[in-house]
């Protein structure tokens, strides 16, 4: 099966500050995978370096469908069909849903004819109709804008989606929703990645591989079965039993006495 995405010792960090330590990982096309982790473990930040983030100096390996991309800009790695939901869509007052979905899928170089009938169909699929003449995002629930954002991908034709914590802050309803969502998108020529700290979306998903992350590197890899293990035993269990023995953080600075007080007290 052709790897969507295929990732070897990746590292990155901010400021001489190391969050991924030798990340590896292949996410074949037609299949979802899902990257489960506490926080600062390294999730989001494998997100922000796959998709371009300028902030991070980045080593090691990824490949889009056999081409490396941390080379690339953001706007070329997106043309080859990486494309990213956010944990938090930002809202675009004036700029209208399906103008901003046109645009986009010309710029990925899509037929305009081809993105008509996409865009009509995803858009009955994900109930996002009423949203095209509106404001991107604007004034929409979360609910709304992760099911937009998922429609949004539906039509651009991507080869990788990236997922950052899309069911952040959704009633149970709303998780349900952007579960099925993402489950419909599942095709032979698309690879999903999907990042969460809960395993609750999964229970409206059928998941091919679940990776826990700690500490910036990929610990252990399974099926369905290993979120609910997480789910029973939460992540310490995980280092339990695998002993990797969590980092330790610096002791706090115990402050002068004097530093208590903003004034001198009993001041005259």
């Amino acid at each position: 099966m052709t790897a969507a995405l295929e990732i070897n010792d990746l590292q990155a960090s901010v400021e001489g500050n190391e969050i991924l330590r030798g990340v590896d990982l292949a996410v074949p096309a037609g299949e979802i995978h899902v990257i489960m982790g506490p926080n600062g473990s390294g999730k989001s930040t494998l997100s922000h370096v796959l998709t371009g983030h300028p902030a991070y100096e980045v080593s090691g390996s990824a490949r889009l469908n056999g081409t490396e991309i941390l080379t690339l800009d953001i706007d070329e790695r997106s043309r080859l069909g990486l494309l990213q939901a956010f944990q938090y869509p930002t809202e675009v007052p004036g700029i209208r849903l399906g103008d901003f979905v046109r645009e986009a899928a010309e710029e990925r170089g899509l037929p305009a004819e081809e993105v008509e009938t996409r865009l009509a169909e995803a858009a009955d699929r994900f109930g996002m109709e009423p949203f095209l003449d509106r404001s991107l995002n604007d004034d929409l629930s979360g609910g709304e804008k992760k099911r937009s954002e998922i429609f949004q991908l539906s039509v651009l034709d991507p080869r990788l989606v990236v997922l950052d914590e899309i069911d952040s802050g959704l009633d149970i309803d709303a998780v349900r929703q952007v579960a099925e969502a993402v489950e419909a998108m599942r095709g032979p020529d698309v690879g999903v990645l999907m990042i969460t700290h809960y395993a609750r979306i999964l229970r409206y998903l059928s998941p091919d591989r679940i990776h826990v992350m700690l500490d910036g590197r990929i610990v252990e890899s399974g099926g369905p079965e290993l979120a609910d293990e997480l789910e029973a035993g939460g992540y310490e269990a995980v280092r339990a039993r695998l002993g990797i023995e969590a980092p330790k953080k610096p002791e706090p600075a115990i402050p002068a006495a004097s530093e208590f007080f903003t004034d001198t007290p009993f001041e005259r």
